[in-house]
């Protein structure tokens, strides 16, 4: 995994390389072994590597074959490039390398952009033709690696990280208001192409932009999930479908111990990281490493479940890992989770998995993790109230009544009152729901679960706390295929018996029963839910600020109201609301905004 930065200028002055190499130092953690820049003229391109695959400088980035006139920076893992790379030698191309960067740029040659449908992994790239000018953007099919642009009528530049951009000089640093609304209201989730900052922008998942000398910039979308089924998957048992998504997942995680260095594991001892686990052993992995964190209690709600990761990694024997985290030491790790995040994000466990990657990357430098399932196998608890609405123009406010936030007039009320917002959080839903490719309101919501607050809530948050200490995780329920035959599952399948029926009953294949019939479980950090004494402080310092009080977003009597018994400000998704406006000022503060 690795970070990556560029600028292409539109005015025919030479590329800044200083302000590239500043962009790409910015992104340093992400990869710590390894940096390069190369300028062409207009064109600057850096990298920051990790090394996974070909471990050897043969593999260096940015990557430039002069034979085909070719070059790239990519950030992520191609887990088919040795089948690329055999198909691709037949047709007479040659390679330097061993690893799955040289494949993209040889690949992208043969099939043009039609490559992206050949390839399974995760992945952002820029590539670039030396002799047409042209750049291409590029990102995977689920959003798994990030990339963020700013662009004007002189140049653009991009970057993994948003923070990074920063750096780069000459942005509009303002609120985009739109996002703030998102942010509010669809639980921190603010979709591409919005960030929270107005003058950066994010590449859509399955999206590809060709950036041409002159400046035109076109964006096309690559591939799309539609939640679509034959009249035989209407028919098909669900011992069948029971069967499919075994042998998918199997593969799906075979695919991801392609690496030159261990695979290990994040096992929070809940169904989706213990499957993983379960089939990683099957597979004769030897020596398998699992990791585990807790939290202290605060009042009746538990801050760890250890009782069930022990009981996986006694059942297969892993060489495990605990990590307890005492409340100071989480307070203490507050600041630097929160400066690792691209963008402001709110839920509780990404200092979770900030200190969990800090102690995991001692030991290993690639994990799998079970990302994903929930919203691709109808997880959650507010799926199954949506398959009682028929109704498709009630979907809409079906989905807000279990998964927002705020209503729109609740936010209002919490804002300045000179800050005017239009409802952009329920027009979204209500534009994405109306698309085609989903009929019922359960495939429509976990369409968009899964298409959208995925990527830019579970799957962001993990590649930022990860890369915080280079540490690539992979997530094998994020393989595409696995992604698509879950989609074609009729919903009643995987939302049955509390949620992802299918995928339990599949798992009773390989994991104990325990595990499987447990309650529901999350990575629990209580303390962040319910504040109380110096977490309590901490919000109270961020909101009570003179940078707080001067960009005067909230309602002082607002703010004081909630902090005055902050326990009874609790989202539907039993989040809390107060600690949602804190980390975005946190977050503004931290990066100097």
């Amino acid at each position: 995994m690795c970070g990556i930065a560029g600028e292409i200028r539109f005015d025919k002055k030479f590329a800044d390389v200083r302000a590239v190499a500043d962009m790409a130092e910015a992104q340093s953690r992400r990869g710590p072994d390894g940096e390069g820049v190369f300028s062409l003229g207009s064109r600057c391109f850096g990298h920051r590597r990790l090394s996974i695959m070909d471990l050897s400088q043969r593999a260096h980035q940015p990557f430039v074959d002069n034979q085909l006139g070719m070059g790239i920076v990519f950030n992520g893992a191609i887990y088919n490039h040795h089948e690329l790379r055999e198909e691709l030698a037949a047709k007479g191309y040659q390679f330097s390398s061993t690893g799955d960067t040289e494949v993209i740029i040889k690949a992208w040659h043969a099939w043009g952009p039609a490559a992206l449908d050949r390839f399974y992994g995760m992945f952002a790239f820029a590539l670039w033709e030396r002799d047409s000018g042209v750049t291409y953007l590029a990102r995977d099919r689920l959003g798994i690696k990030p990339l963020y642009y700013t662009i004007n009528t002189e140049r653009m530049h991009f970057a993994s990280a948003l923070p990074a951009l920063l750096h780069g000089g000459g942005l509009d640093t303002s609120l985009d208001l739109e996002a703030l609304h998102y942010y509010l209201s669809f639980h921190a989730v603010v979709p591409a192409p919005h960030t929270i900052l107005r003058g950066v922008r994010k590449l859509p998942p399955g999206s590809y932009m060709t950036v041409h000398p002159d400046g035109e910039c076109k964006i096309r979308q690559w591939w799309t999930l539609e939640f679509k089924r034959s009249e035989d998957d209407e028919k098909r048992s669900f011992e069948d479908w029971k069967d499919e998504v075994l042998a998918s997942l199997k593969l799906s995680v075979k695919r991801r111990l392609v690496a030159d260095v261990p695979v290990g594991v994040l096992l929070s001892g809940g169904l989706d990281s213990s499957l993983i686990t379960g089939l990683l052993s099957d597979a004769g992995t030897r020596d398998l490493r699992t990791y585990s964190i807790g939290f202290e209690a605060v009042d009746s709600e538990a801050g760890d479940e250890f009782h069930y990761s022990d009981l996986v990694a006694r059942h297969y024997g892993t060489i495990h890992e605990k990590l307890h985290i005492p409340a100071t030491d989480l307070l203490r790790a507050l600041p630097d989770a929160i400066e690792a995040m691209a963008e402001p994000m709110v839920s509780h466990d990404c200092v979770a998995f900030y200190l969990l990657s800090q102690a995991v990357s001692r030991h290993s430098r690639v994990v799998q993790s079970g990302q994903g399932a929930d919203e691709v196998f109808g997880g959650y608890h507010w799926y199954p109230p949506l398959t009682d609405v028929k109704d498709p123009a009630q979907g809409v406010e079906a989905y807000r009544k279990v998964f927002f936030d705020r209503s729109h007039e609740e936010m209002l009320s919490l804002l300045s009152p000179d800050i005017r917002l239009e409802d952009a959080s329920g027009h979204f839903v209500a534009a994405h729901f109306a698309q085609p490719g989903a009929d019922s309101v359960i495939d429509r919501a976990m369409r968009l679960d899964t298409t959208v607050m995925l990527v830019d809530d579970p799957v962001k948050r993990v590649d930022n706390m990860t890369m915080a200490f280079g540490l690539e995780a992979r997530v094998p329920f994020l393989d595409h295929e696995l992604v698509e035959l879950a989609a074609r599952i009729p919903a009643r399948n995987k939302v049955a018996e509390g949620g992802k029926h299918v995928l339990k009953e599949a798992a009773r294949k390989v994991i104990p029963a325990a595990v499987i019939d447990r309650p529901k479980g999350y990575f629990p950090v209580p303390a962040l839910k319910y504040l109380r004494g110096d977490f309590l402080d901490y919000v109270r310092g961020a909101l009570d600020s003179q940078k707080a009080r001067e960009r005067g977003l909230f309602r002082r009597e607002e703010i004081d109201r909630m902090l005055e018994n902050p326990d009874s400000h609790i989202t539907p998704l039993r989040g809390s609301k107060i600690w949602q406006i804190a980390l975005l000022e946190s977050w503004l503060q931290t990066h100097g905004l």
